[in-house]
C-alpha cells in the first residue's frame, strides 16, 4: 500500500498548530507497518533548508491557477531519516514570514495558495512517479484534492486507483471564500450546487473535502459525534456530515513518546517515571525558580495554550482573581488575542508572587511546565482532540478539562472511592463550573493517599500512536475497497 500525506504544516519543518504534530508523527508509525508513505508540503520561507537537508530536485511543475500557469519546483528531504518528503516551492505563495496570517489578519490570497498547493500535490505525484493508493488530506488547506480527483483528474489514468481520506482537525476553520474563487480553482459551474461545492452562495474548501472524499476521519470519537449532530459544533456542516455518517470515523490522536517522556526528557531538571516519581518534586522547584515564584508546596496550576475563547481563556479570566485567593500558583504560557494579553497582564502585576504570565511560544519552557506543575487546565469551549491533556498526564500532571470532544474521550473523572480515573471534568461551559472542578482537584491534591493514586493512573494511561495508527490503516484499506 502506498500513502501520500498532504499537509500545509509539519513538524519538525514548520508548525502553527496541532496539525503539524500529527503530520510529523503519524507517518513514522505508518512506515513501521511496512507501508510506503510519503509527505507533500509547501516549502515555506521559514523552513530551514540547511538544517533539514532539503535539496532541490530536477522537477518543475506547471500548475493551473485560474487562466494561467504557476510554476512550482520540487525539493526533497527525509522525515525520521527515511520517509521521503516532497516540498513544493513557489516564492509568490510560500515566500512569506507567516504561514497563514499576519497580525492584521489572514493573507488575502490564501484561497489561491491552497488551490495552487492542492493541484501541485497531484502534479508532484506524477512528476516523481509516485502512484498513491490513498491520498490522505488534512483540513481545509487540502480539501480540494478529493474534489480534483473526482472531477478534473477523473480520467487521468495515473490516479485510477487513488482513494482519498480527509481528516478534519478543527471544523472551526473551513476555508469559506467568495464565489469569485470558484472559477480560479478550475471547477465547472455545473458542480456549483448545494450538494457539492456551493455553500450559502460561497465556496467552502472543507465542505468540498467532506463531499468528495472516500472516507472522512476526525480526531476523536466524541468530536465525530458532535460535529454531525449539533450546529454548535458542526458550524453549518453538520447536515453534510450526517449524510456521510457511515464514512465518518473518529480516531483520537496519540503523542510522540520520544519527545514527551519524563524519564528521558533532557529539558527538565530531573528525570522521573511512574515507578519512581521523586524527580517531579525537583521539577516543580525548578519551575518555580525559573519563573520567579516562591518555592512552595502549594498546587501549581498551569495552562499552555493559544489564548482565545475557543481554548477557554475567557472563563479562566472570569475566575482568575477568585482562584488566586486560594493557596495556588498559576502559570500561563501562550499568545493570542490582545484583549486577553492586556487583561492577564493586569492580573499578573497584581499577583506577582502567585501568577506567572508568559506571552510567547517557548517549547523548552513548555517542557518545564508539564513536568513541574501539579494541575493542567484545559477548559476549551470545543476541543477536537487536544494534546496538552495527554502530555500532562504523561508527566503526572492532572488535567482539569471541559467535557467536550477529545477531552471527554481522553480524561476519566477521578473517583476517590474506587481510586479510578485520571482527572477532573466539568460539563457546563461557565467560569463557576471550571472553578468547581479546580476546587475538587485541590481537595484531592491535599490528600496524601488519593493524589498519588491519581497521578499513578494518569502516568500509566497509554497515549502512544500504536492504537491510532491501526485505526488509520483500517480506514485506508476501507477507502481503497470503496
Amino acid at each position: 500500500m502506498k500513502i501520500a500525506i498532504t499537509s500545509f504544516e509539519c513538524v519538525p519543518f514548520v508548525k502553527v498548530g496541532g496539525l503539524a504534530d500529527v503530520a510529523g508523527t503519524l507517518p513514522g508509525f505508518i512506515k513501521k507497518k511496512g507501508i510506503d508513505v510519503r509527505l507533500f508540503l509547501p516549502l515555506h520561507k521559514k523552513i530551514d533548508r540547511k538544517k533539514h537537508r532539503i535539496k532541490p530536485m530536477k522537477q518543475k511543475l506547471l500548475v493551473p491557477v485560474g487562466d494561467h500557469l504557476e510554476e512550482g519546483y520540487v525539493w526533497q528531504a527525509k522525515l525520521h531519516g527515511s520517509i521521503p518528503v516532497y516540498f513544493i516551492e513557489n516564492e509568490k505563495y510560500f515566500g512569506r514570514d507567516d504561514i497563514y496570517r499576519t497580525s492584521t489578519g489572514d493573507h488575502p490570497d490564501n484561497p489561491f495558495r491552497f488551490v495552487f498547493f492542492s493541484r501541485a500535490v497531484l502534479e508532484c505525484c506524477k512528476s516523481v512517479d509516485f502512484k498513491p493508493d490513498v491520498i490522505h488530506c488534512n483540513d481545509m488547506q487540502t480539501g480540494l484534492i478529493p474534489a480534483y480527483l473526482k472531477t478534473l483528474y477523473r480520467i487521468d489514468a495515473f490516479f485510477s486507483r487513488a482513494a482519498t481520506v480527509y481528516t478534519i482537525h478543527n471544523i472551526a476553520y473551513q476555508g469559506i471564500y467568495p464565489v469569485d474563487v470558484y472559477p480560479v480553482a478550475g471547477f465547472g459551474w455545473e458542480d456549483f450546487v448545494p450538494a457539492k461545492f456551493e455553500y450559502f452562495g460561497q465556496m467552502n474548501f472543507m465542505k468540498a473535502g467532506i463531499v468528495y472524499s472516500d472516507k472522512i476521519t476526525t480526531v476523536s470519537p466524541t468530536y465525530a459525534n458532535e460535529i454531525r449532530t449539533t450546529n454548535h459544533h458542526g458550524r453549518g456542516l453538520e447536515g453534510v456530515l450526517a449524510g456521510r455518517q457511515k464514512d465518518l470515523t473518529g480516531v483520537i490522536n496519540g503523542i510522540d513518546y520520544k519527545e514527551w517522556d519524563p524519564s528521558a526528557d533532557a529539558g527538565i531538571k530531573a528525570r522521573y517515571s511512574v515507578s519512581g516519581r521523586e524527580g517531579k518534586g525537583e521539577c516543580k522547584r525548578d519551575l518555580q525558580e525559573t519563573l520567579n515564584l516562591p518555592v512552595s508546596e502549594v498546587a501549581v496550576l498551569a495552562m499552555v495554550s493559544r489564548l482565545d475563547c475557543l481554548k477557554g481563556i475567557d472563563i479562566l479570566c472570569e475566575i482568575s482573581e477568585k482562584l488566586l485567593q486560594l493557596p495556588v500558583q498559576l502559570v500561563i504560557l501562550g499568545t493570542g488575542d490582545k484583549a486577553y494579553h492586556d487583561l492577564l497582564t493586569v492580573i499578573s502585576k497584581k499577583y506577582p508572587k502567585k501568577f506567572s504570565l508568559n506571552l510567547r511560544f517557548d517549547n523548552p519552557l513548555a517542557h518545564k511546565i508539564y513536568a513541574g506543575s501539579d494541575v493542567f487546565l484545559m477548559p476549551s469551549m470545543t476541543e477536537p482532540c487536544g494534546l496538552g491533556q495527554m502530555i500532562a498526564m504523561r508527566y503526572g500532571t492532572i488535567p482539569v478539562v471541559h467535557r467536550t470532544g477529545g477531552l471527554a474521550d481522553s480524561v476519566a473523572e477521578f473517583d476517590p472511592s474506587t481510586k479510578k480515573g485520571t482527572g477532573f471534568l466539568f460539563s457546563d461551559y461557565k467560569g463557576v463550573s471550571l472553578y468547581g472542578a479546580i476546587k475538587k482537584a485541590l481537595d484531592i491534591f491535599r490528600n496524601n493517599e488519593e493524589w498519588p493514586s491519581l497521578v499513578n493512573n494518569a502516568m500509566k494511561h497509554d497515549f502512544s500512536w500504536d492504537k491510532p495508527v491501526k485505526e488509520y490503516v483500517k480506514v485506508y484499506r476501507s477507502a481503497i475497497k470503496k
